[in-house]
């Protein structure tokens, strides 16, 4: 079964600036920055009518705008056992409304309600056996973090490697924020990846 998400893209510049924090940690696993994203919602492992359900469902949104984005500060995930280095991105209405819209929109053809608290933000490192006194000090080294900002003209659907959820990630659909919902043609890449070929054919 393929690995749905929505998220944004990470521009180059960002990117850049982001990967420039990796490094100087052990247990960390840091993320290439090919793989930066922003997930808005993680669908999980669906069959493919749920994942053609889902693809056209998300072009059918209200009228959208642009969001802009900004990360604002470095954090972890897991709290004494930390699990994940993240930049945190600021909780803005515009991007609320827009994941809160997705969410409603995947509850309609099936999937089941997110349990968890939305928390913008994209993973730098995932983190195994690290000291949480360790985590502390790296974060420390790294000084103020400038806020890195960006505008997000369209939000896509991710796929990821089958049943591992890891990168690389392969944009399946884009979705236009431009003011206006917009008729974004089929909702697959015209170029799809072998496992999508063989759902289509098989639903």
């Amino acid at each position: 079964m393929p690995r749905l998400f929505t998220g944004l893209e990470i521009p180059t510049a960002v990117s850049d600036a982001l990967a420039s924090l990796r490094g100087g940690l052990v247990g960390a696993r840091w993320i290439d920055p090919a793989n930066y994203h922003l997930t808005l919602r993680f669908l999980g492992d669906v069959d493919g009518a749920t994942a053609r359900d889902a693809a056209a469902i998300l072009a059918e949104g209200r009228a959208r705008s642009p969001v802009r984005v900004t990360l604002d500060s470095l954090a972890t995930f897991g709290g004494a056992r930390p699990r994940a280095i993240i930049a945190r991105a600021a909780p803005t209405p515009e991007l609320l409304q827009l994941q809160a819209e997705q969410e409603r929109a995947l509850r309609r053809v099936g999937l089941a309600p997110e349990t968890r608290k939305f928390t913008p933000h994209v993973t730098l490192a995932r983190l195994r056996d690290a000291a949480a006194g360790d985590v502390a000090a790296c974060l420390a080294t790294r000084g103020h973090f400038p806020p890195l900002a960006f505008t997000a003209e369209r939000f896509v659907l991710y796929s990821a490697r089958d049943s591992v959820g890891g990168g690389p990630y392969l944009v399946e659909a884009a979705y236009p924020l431009e003011g206006a919902a917009k008729e974004v043609g089929s909702p697959w890449r015209s170029v799809e990846p072998a496992a999508w070929a063989t759902f289509r054919r098989s639903a």
